[in-house]
């Protein structure tokens, strides 16, 4: 997307976005406040140091530090490549989902469309109605969308909460394009009844996923891992989702289905050509 702000303009939206003061940035960031206010009013023009030193204190995204850098009249600094040309970068992502069988694991982009998934995730995302894969499938839409797994979500209004308050989440941190219309999407869904939640149990430290199967229902916990420094943009976006266990019997039904099925078609073909 065309960027035709002022610099300073989306450099005070970020500190804003963030919570920040200009006393406590331009402290920070080794700048005085009246620089950093003139930079914001557009009285001053950043140089590229200075820009870089702004974005590394306010955590600025890879893909939104470009524009920063534009709207300064700087060349964009970071590099998109698709996901299938992040060389190591894209080993490790599969090194990770392989490893991580037979307990499902996908990678997605900051807009939540699927990049790569193991043989253990393809199998439950197989439901997914093909008016749910098109252009990509996006692993919310799909989750949540009254004709996909929302379906067979036994907790399903608690998930929903969960998912749609971790989108605001990423949105407020992230500002990614698509995110405001995909979260107003998810949020136009029918909501579900409220049920009463039983009391957890001791052990129980997270909500669970809840999921209704062919092969019973499952229990599972997810950890989020990212890359840690990233220069490129696609890799800065990527999030790879591992689900675990919540209890024996859902360890031994995922060992039970992963030993009864056969390699399952690939739901990730139309990203491969893409840019994550």
């Amino acid at each position: 997307m065309t960027r035709t702000e002022p610099v300073g303009v989306l450099i005070r939206r970020w500190r804003e976005r963030r919570g920040r003061s200009q006393l406590d940035v331009s402290v920070s960031a080794e700048l005085s406040t009246r620089h950093l206010s003139f930079v914001e009013t557009g009285r001053a023009n950043p140089s590229r140091g200075m820009i870089e030193r702004l974005c590394d204190e306010l955590d600025v995204p890879l893909r939104e530090r470009n524009a920063l850098y534009l709207a300064a009249g700087f060349a964009p600094v970071h590099t998109e490549r698709p996901f299938t040309d992040l060389g190591a970068a894209r080993a490790a992502v599969e090194a990770v989902l392989a490893g991580h069988e037979p307990n499902p694991a996908l990678a997605v982009n900051v807009r939540w469309e699927l990049l790569a998934a193991n043989r253990a995730m393809t199998v439950f995302l197989q439901g997914v109605p093909e008016q749910l894969r098109r252009p990509r499938i996006n692993v919310l839409r799909a989750t949540l969308h009254p004709d996909g797994l929302s379906r067979r979500i036994v907790n399903l209004a608690q998930w929903r909460a969960h998912v749609l308050r971790r989108v605001r989440r990423q949105l407020a941190r992230t500002a990614a394009e698509g995110l405001a219309e995909l979260l107003a999407e998810l949020e136009s869904y029918p909501a579900p009844a409220a049920t009463p939640v039983a009391a957890a149990p001791a052990e129980d430290l997270v909500v669970p996923l809840r999921l209704s199967t062919e092969y019973g229902e499952l229990a599972l916990l997810y950890t989020m891992t990212m890359f840690g420094s990233p220069r490129d943009v696609t890799l800065d976006e990527i999030s790879i989702e591992t689900f675990f266990p919540a209890d024996a019997a859902t360890a031994e039904l995922l060992r039970a289905v992963s030993d009864m099925t056969a390699e399952p078609p690939s739901l990730v073909g139309a990203v491969e050509s893409g840019v994550g």
